[in-house]
C-alpha cells in the first residue's frame, strides 16, 4: 500500500515498478515535513517581522533571545531526519544494492549509451552474452559483438527500444562508448549513472504493461535532450512473440536451417 497523495497531486511520474512504492512513501513524509517546516518556519518570520517592529521597540535590546525553544525545536527537526535517514532510505537503498534477483526467471540485458542514443543487448536462447571488443565496432556492429564468438552467435541487439515481460525481474548492466550517461527509468523508479570503462547493474520488477520513457538524465553534449529511448512491458505471451521476431530478423540463417530442416523430415515422412 504506497502512501502519496501529496507527490501524486504535484505530478509525479506515475509507479510501475514493485519497489517504487516504497520509495513514493518515503518521498511522501519528506514532502509533508517539508511542508510542515515550511509553515512552522515561515510562520516564525512573520511572527518576528511583526513582534519586534521598530515601531513597537524604538530602542534596540542588547540582551538577545532567552529562550531555548528554537534550539530544541532544531533538535527535533535533526533527530526526524536521522530517523527517515536511517529507517526508511538506508534500507531502501541497501536492498536496492545488495540483494540482487537471481533464477532463471531473471531478464538480464545489456544498455550502453552513446552519444545520443542507447544500444540493448540481449543474450539468445542460450542465455550467454558473446564477448565484445571496440575493435569489431561500426556501423552494423554498434557493441563489437566479437563475431567469432559462439556465446554470440544467437544474440540481438536493438536501438533504442527496451522490451522486458511482466512481474519478472529484469537485471540492466549500465555502460558507455563515449561519455558519462545517466540510464533513466522514471515509471522503474531506476536511474544509474553509465561511466566509460565500467559496467554497473540496476534492477527493477515491472508490475504494470505499457510503455515508458527511457532518458538520459546526465549532461552529456548537445543532443542530450534527444537521448530518448522506449521501455516496452509486454505480458509474458507478447514478449515471447518480440523476442522471437527480433530474433528471426537478426539471425535469418538459423531461421531458415530449422525451416529447411523441418521440411525435409516432413519430406522423409
Amino acid at each position: 500500500m504506497t502512501f502519496a497523495l501529496l507527490i501524486e497531486a504535484l505530478g509525479i511520474t506515475p509507479n510501475a515498478a514493485e519497489h517504487g512504492f516504497a520509495m513514493d512513501s518515503m518521498l511522501e513524509m519528506l514532502h509533508w515535513f517539508m511542508l510542515v517546516l515550511f509553515v512552522g518556519w515561515g510562520s516564525f518570520y512573520f511572527y518576528t517581522l511583526w513582534r519586534f517592529q521598530k515601531r513597537k521597540n524604538p530602542k534596540a535590546s542588547y540582551v538577545g533571545a532567552t529562550s531555548h525553544l528554537p534550539t530544541k525545536l532544531e533538535g527535533g527537526v535533526l533527530v526526524l531526519e536521522v530517523v527517515l535517514l536511517l529507517s526508511f532510505a538506508a534500507p531502501i537503498w541497501a536492498n536496492r544494492i545488495a540483494e540482487f534477483p537471481t533464477g532463471p526467471d531473471v531478464i538480464h540485458i545489456r544498455a550502453v549509451g552513446e552519444q545520443f542514443l542507447w544500444n540493448f543487448h540481449y543474450p539468445g536462447p542460450d542465455g550467454k552474452f558473446g564477448r565484445a571488443n571496440i575493435k569489431f565496432v561500426n556501423t552494423g556492429n554498434s557493441l563489437g559483438l566479437d563475431p567469432t564468438d559462439p556465446d554470440g552467435q544467437d544474440d540481438i541487439t536493438t536501438r533504442n527500444s527496451m522490451h522486458i515481460p511482466v512481474n519478472k525481474p529484469c537485471i540492466v548492466d549500465v555502460s558507455s562508448k563515449d561519455v558519462i550517461h545517466n540510464f533513466c527509468i522514471p515509471n522503474m523508479r531506476s536511474a544509474q549513472d553509465a561511466i566509460p570503462g565500467t559496467v554497473i547493474p540496476l534492477w527493477f520488477v515491472p508490475i504494470k504493461t505499457g510503455t515508458y520513457d527511457i532518458v538520459c538524465a546526465q549532461l552529456c553534449g548537445n543532443g542530450h535532450s534527444s537521448m530518448r529511448a522506449e521501455l516496452v512491458v509486454d505480458t509474458e505471451a507478447d514478449y515471447k512473440k518480440w523476442f522471437d521476431g527480433v530474433s528471426a530478423l537478426t539471425h535469418p540463417k538459423v531461421a531458415d536451417a530449422a525451416t529447411s530442416t523441418s521440411d525435409s523430415v516432413v519430406a522423409t515422412k
